[in-house]
């Protein structure tokens, strides 16, 4: 059985010293931020011991890659080695960046990792671009797929609420577009994104 490194044991130590007698550690400062979702009664789960060593992600120990199977057929917009996936629904423009190739962030070679820097620019400005758009989030996460995805979250313009780091959790709770409204936002980035390369899909 792997041990969990010095780190990962000093951080449990430190969390089971500061949690109260039913085993849950204090509510975070960002609770009573003006930009938190949630209100009322609201818990820290309690953690639970590390699983070593951690399971494959999608794509990993022989599991097959949803993303590298699906190819073009759900982007709005790719290059030769880039692509751009909308969400199904969408309470407000999301879309990933992935690279065609099943790559995950740190084995990117360095002309990948500069067009990837390239790319998040000029997604953000195709963004801006639709109009309504106070703010482009970025994020990479990569805990559920080992195939590299970049997400990119268009806050609208003037919902103060919504900024910052709570923007994704606000997303999950707000109800979708309609789909016309959504896949007409879609072709509008796509076509926008396609006048610097690549090529609109949809």
């Amino acid at each position: 059985m792997t041990e969990p490194h010095h780190r990962t044991v000093s951080l449990l130590a430190r969390a089971d010293a500061a949690a109260d007698e039913d085993g849950r550690l204090p509510l975070p400062d960002v609770a009573a931020w003006d930009i938190f979702p949630f209100e009322g009664e609201i818990l820290v789960r309690r953690l639970e011991a590390p699983v070593l060593p951690e399971p494959p992600r999608h794509g990993e120990g022989g599991d097959p890659c949803g993303t590298c199977a699906a190819g073009e057929s759900r982007a709005i917009w790719a290059d030769e080695r880039w692509k751009l996936v909308p969400l199904e629904e969408a309470s407000m423009p999301i879309v990933l960046l992935e690279p065609m190739a099943h790559l995950d962030l740190a084995e990117l070679d360095d002309a990948q990792a500069a067009e990837l820097g390239v790319l998040a620019v000029r997604v953000e400005r195709a963004l801006t671009a639709l109009g309504g758009v106070g703010r482009v989030h970025v994020m990479k996460v990569g805990d559920g797929s080992s195939h590299l995805h970049v997400w990119f979250f268009a806050r609208p313009e003037g919902l103060l609420q919504l900024r910052g780091s709570s923007l994704s959790d606000w997303s999950d709770c707000l109800p979708p577009m309609p789909q016309d409204e959504w896949l007409a936002v879609q072709h509008e980035l796509a076509v926008g994104l396609a006048q610097t390369g690549g090529r609109a899909l949809r």
